[in-house]
């Protein structure tokens, strides 16, 4: 076993490697193995496997009763990983966009992906990758072919969003929105622009710009210091939309002098408005042809729970189970209830992570949706079970399911949402 505490010595490792990989069961012949440890599973267990199953060398901070030359130990395997993500970053120059937010990101991040690999050879974050362990491994993923790169950062608490700015580095940067999510984490509404606006506060100090939708004052306000700020919205920016028909497909009309014709997108629901004028203002600046950003955003199709439209049989179903918080569930709602349509039926699961307020977030998410006339209410788990409702009650999304195949619905056009540990994909069998 050989000590290895310089980062560079690691990164000379790294790029004679096929790849990074923290999961034996995801390893292929020629990775490094990361072995990191958590509150309840420890890497080091399989860094010997790792070995077995083709990995060139396994990265272990604990010691090992084995005399092999490609474990190489390191103080912390975490850490480890985050200083060679930043060494890597260090070595690319190229625009790295970083993108957080309450709601959105993840779409908005496969916009832009679409919209800029459409011109030119672009890596992003894979899946929900966001966290201090996807981050770094999406840096690393970057090759040398790459002319942008595309962050996708997540966070629950205060600090997150800085640390993950310390190794990606961005020069650029969006917040899509500071809504109600993860309050018990970042304290309130309050604590979530401030753990947010820790991307703007980086760009503030090293020079980088911003990517802003103007119809949030607040965040025009959060972006007053950054070198270059790039605006878009509906009413005044660099780049002007607005929508033209969402029922159920968003299409985006653009400012005239724009010289794009109507955006006809495969989105349901009119939240994507911002989502989709991020995408066409991030491609104008960087000079991607009108018809190629017109042609990436219309071919590209939501998936992930992410606002599927989904044709049953007669049904139309719009799922979008992936994640909920407050204000992405009244958005849904208030979008399902626009749509010129009959028999609406709402499926709606509990919300999450939102501390001491979640009582009365469901209550007040319960009166929201008693505004609209619905065919039928369905609440499923979370702390719908401590609220007053006149709706149907269900634990789990498997009791709710035998409740909705025994419906035998036809013609109906039903709303699925609710936070992923809810699992309410599982209603449609």
């Amino acid at each position: 076993m050989e000590n290895y505490t310089q980062t560079a010595e690691l990164y000379q490792l790294f790029l004679s490697s096929q790849s990074i990989v923290t999961d034996t069961r995801k390893l292929k012949k020629g990775d490094i193995f990361f072995a990191l440890s958590g509150p309840n599973f420890n890497g080091n267990l399989f860094a010997k496997k790792a070995l077995e199953l083709g990995a060139s060398f396994s990265i272990i901070d604990q010691d090992i009763e084995e005399v092999d030359i490609r474990l190489i130990r390191v103080k912390n395997v975490l850490l480890a990983l985050q200083d060679l993500a930043k060494y890597h970053r260090q070595q690319l120059h190229i625009p790295v966009i970083a993108i957080t937010g309450s709601n959105g990101k993840t779409t908005t991040k496969e916009l832009i992906n679409t919209v800029l690999s459409s011109q030119y050879t672009t890596y992003t974050t894979q899946g929900n990758l966001n966290n201090h362990i996807g981050v770094p491994l999406t840096l690393l993923s970057i090759r040398e072919d790459a002319e942008f790169a595309i962050i996708e950062m997540g966070a629950n608490h205060q600090k997150e969003i800085a640390a993950y700015c310390e190794y990606a580095m961005p020069n650029y940067g969006l917040i899509t929105n500071c809504g109600k999510a993860h309050l018990d984490g970042f304290g309130g509404e309050e604590g979530v622009r401030k753990g947010k606006g820790e991307l703007f506060d980086y760009l503030k100090n090293n020079n980088g710009k911003a990517f802003v939708f103007s119809d949030l004052d607040y965040l025009v306000e959060m972006s007053v210091g950054i070198t270059e700020v790039i605006t878009y919205g509906t009413k005044q920016g660099s780049l002007v939309g607005n929508i033209r028909t969402n029922d159920p497909f968003l299409v985006v009309s653009l400012e005239e002098n724009q010289d794009i014709s109507p955006i006809a997108t495969q989105l349901v629901g009119d939240y994507n408005l911002p989502n989709v004028l991020c995408a066409v203002a991030i491609g104008k600046y960087f000079n991607v042809p009108n018809s190629k950003i017109k042609n990436a955003i219309e071919t590209y199709s939501p998936s992930n729970s992410r606002s599927q439209l989904i044709l049953k049989d007669t049904n139309s179903i719009i799922l979008d189970a992936y994640n909920a918080n407050p204000t992405s569930m009244k958005a849904a709602i208030k979008n399902f209830a626009s749509l010129n349509a009959n028999n609406k039926v709402l499926l709606i699961g509990g919300m999450m992570e939102l501390g001491n307020d979640s009582i009365i977030e469901h209550q007040q998410l319960i009166d929201f949706i008693s505004d609209y006339s619905w065919e039928k209410v369905i609440l499923v788990g979370g702390d719908f079970a401590y609220v007053k409702h006149p709706f149907l009650y269900f634990n789990t999304s498997i009791d709710a399911r035998e409740w909705y195949l025994a419906q035998n619905f036809s013609h109906h056009h039903l709303l699925i949402k609710g936070s992923r540990s809810m699992k309410m994909e599982v209603i449609l069998g």
